[in-house]
């Protein structure tokens, strides 16, 4: 069985950076035990693009959809929206999404090459 990656593509307006690594940081363990999980990355944009990488990636598509449509999905991204609302509380009424838009990309691992 091939493992498969899947790349959600966050805009995130300028200045928004911290803010999304915060929220990704206090949901931290809500994907490591899920059935079929192989890896998780948060990657920051370092030139030319406003675009965080979050990359995760599965033993097969079947287990990647079991989470997208499980509790636990559901948990981190309610999770999510009420850590938007406390930082709007807390800044004046400046809460919200961390990311303007989002997408997922997906691939299938073709090859794999660790350090030796």
């Amino acid at each position: 069985m091939t493992s498969v990656v899947k790349f959600n593509v966050l805009t995130v307006p300028e200045g928004g950076g911290s803010t999304l690594e915060e929220r990704f940081a206090k949901r931290a363990g809500l994907v490591e035990d899920q059935e079929g999980f192989e890896e998780f990355q948060l990657l920051r944009p370092v030139e030319g693009t406003d675009k965080y990488l979050v990359y995760t990636r599965w033993r097969s598509e079947e287990d990647f959809q079991n989470w997208v449509n499980g509790q636990a999905f559901r948990k981190g991204h309610a999770q999510a929206a009420a850590d938007a609302r406390k930082d709007g509380q807390a800044h004046g009424g400046h809460g919200g999404p961390a990311a303007s838009n989002s997408e997922i990309w997906g691939f299938e691992v073709v090859q794999h090459v660790k350090a030796g």
